[in-house]
């Protein structure tokens, strides 16, 4: 019988190998939005190594992720497929089938050392899936530290990583995850400012009161990314201690948006839109700006290509290696214009626990999103007491202007939302006026949506094909207790009220996952 480590091998063989292959160190926050990292111009947030990263290669202004929650994200990552093409994995918390192939996979079965440290794929069951291990590859999570404060992990990821370069096989070249927990809750509310950090400085959305509890609640934020960010700082100078910096291909990025109402685990601007900036010795031209489409399912594709490995015929994203190697700015490729994201089940909140589908094309000037259920709610039924957002201060002060009459923002994050939905990006990046119904976007809705039905139907998406419940019967693999059934059994099939505190059932979805 042939092994699995044989099948890869023969996927591969046919690639040539560059005369030396790069490492690749894949540094992926937890929770984070686009803007929120100092080479993007935010000034509360100090990121002095992501930074580096962007000035010593390139800053990417349109990086997506093709699901905007914790695991469907980083299985897109790692097979180089979109979400909706992952079966169970297309889900939060869901199981991930070992028949995707990923890259940590083939590119050991090239010769690389693969390992990860922090958080990986998950949370998730991929051990119900037929995998032995990680798909993100062995664990190196053995070393600990005393973590400056409530919230932080406890995993010394810098520590690990020079562990794992130490004992890597000599002359291999590797490819590395580091998966930080941060900026995940829970958070130790008001350590921004106890940190010396300035209210009055911090830019909050439009679509979130300004507010002190909020400025404060996005101080906390800004220290996790901190966090994240220094541990990146010291695998690069590790790396330039070992030196392998110039010939390893530094990645930065982040996995969903950040962890706050109308943002994690949803379909606009801030939720699926992240940071990326990469960097590769000589290779990478420095000082460059791009303007390229990039989503999640390229990263496969581009590892492997730029290790001599040849991509899977079966990966729906495409190599960007072409857009690394140029030595342009702006907009590098003309095909790269747009980009692809959906959602499927992130909670189990609903009566018969179905989720909230979604599907959702973005290009330079405009978000289209349709929502193929637009009577569920999209945040978790309010009946169950529970909604699919991180409890946080914010989370509560809107739920609270709800309780006084008070309602703008808790319609932003929770309300039922229609069927289309349209944004101008470039003057509301908010996306706080729908578009869909202005007889004056018509054909901008309707040219989007005939793109995204084309997209969609290639990738044989079930959702588009009539088959979407397929989605909301895969197995729930997490242990919260908010489920519609637990509801109506503790209230006697009464169910509860918006805002009702009776049953609430704890998210449980905290760090470490």
């Amino acid at each position: 019988m042939i092994t699995m480590a044989l099948l890869l091998a023969a996927q591969v063989a046919a690639a040539p190998a560059p005369t030396k292959r790069p490492n690749i160190l894949f540094a992926i926050a937890d929770d984070v939005s686009w803007p929120h990292f100092g080479a993007y111009g935010t000034k509360w947030v100090t990121t002095p190594n992501f930074d580096r990263v962007a000035k010593d290669g390139i800053l990417f202004h349109n990086a997506f992720t093709s699901n905007p929650k914790c695991s469907p994200s980083r299985a897109s990552i790692l097979t180089g497929r979109y979400s909706w093409q992952l079966e169970e994995a297309t889900n939060h918390f869901g199981i991930f089938p070992s028949k995707f192939k990923v890259y940590p996979d083939l590119l050991e079965a090239a010769g690389y050392d693969v390992a990860f440290t922090g958080k990986p794929w998950s949370p998730g069951d991929f051990k119900a899936g037929g995998w032995k291990r990680n798909p993100a590859g062995a664990e190196y999570n053995q070393v600990k530290l005393k973590p400056p404060r409530p919230g932080i992990s406890a995993v010394d990821y810098a520590a690990n990583f020079k562990d794992f370069l130490a004992k890597r096989k000599p002359g291999a070249p590797f490819a590395f995850w580091y998966g930080g927990h941060e900026a995940h809750r829970g958070y130790n509310e008001g350590s921004g400012i106890r940190a010396g950090k300035k209210a009055n400085g911090v830019t909050v959305p439009a679509y979130l009161p300004d507010d002190p509890i909020v400025r404060s609640d996005l101080l906390d934020y800004a220290l996790e990314i901190e966090w994240f960010d220094s541990h990146l700082g010291q695998m690069l100078a590790a790396l330039e201690l070992a030196g392998e910096l110039d010939n390893t291909i530094v990645v930065v990025t982040g996995d969903n948006g950040m962890p706050f109402p109308r943002v994690k685990g949803q379909i606009y601007e801030q939720d699926v839109h992240l940071p990326l900036a990469i960097r590769w010795g000589s290779v990478v031209k420095r000082h460059r700006s791009v303007d390229d489409f990039i989503n999640f399912a390229d990263f496969a594709p581009t590892f492997l290509e730029a290790a001599g490995v040849t991509p899977l015929r079966e990966m729906s994203g495409k190599s960007f290696l072409n857009v690394l190697t140029s030595t342009k700015s702006g907009q590098v490729d003309p095909k790269r214009d747009r980009t692809f994201t959906g959602k499927e089940r992130h909670d189990i909140g609903r009566p018969q626990d179905v989720g909230y589908p979604a599907r959702a094309i973005r290009t330079h000037e405009f978000l289209f999103v349709h929502n193929f259920e637009p009577d569920r709610w999209p945040a978790g039924n309010p009946e169950t007491g529970y909604t699919n957002i991180d409890d946080s201060p914010t989370k509560s002060l809107i739920l609270k202007q709800k309780d006084n009459g008070q309602d703008k923002y808790w319609n932003l994050a929770m309300g039922k939302r229609p069927a289309d939905e349209l944004y101008r990006i470039k003057t509301d990046p908010a996306c706080l006026k729908n578009l869909a119904a202005d007889p004056k976007h018509a054909k901008v809705k309707a040219d989007l949506w005939a793109e995204l039905k084309k997209t969609l139907l290639e990738h044989e998406d079930p959702r588009i094909l009539g088959k979407g419940e397929v989605f909301d019967r895969y197995k729930y693999t997490g242990t919260r207790g908010h489920g519609w059934d637990e509801v109506m059994t503790r209230t006697n099939g009464k169910g509860i009220g918006i805002g009702d505190p009776k049953v609430k059932g704890k998210d449980k979805d905290t760090k470490p996952e």
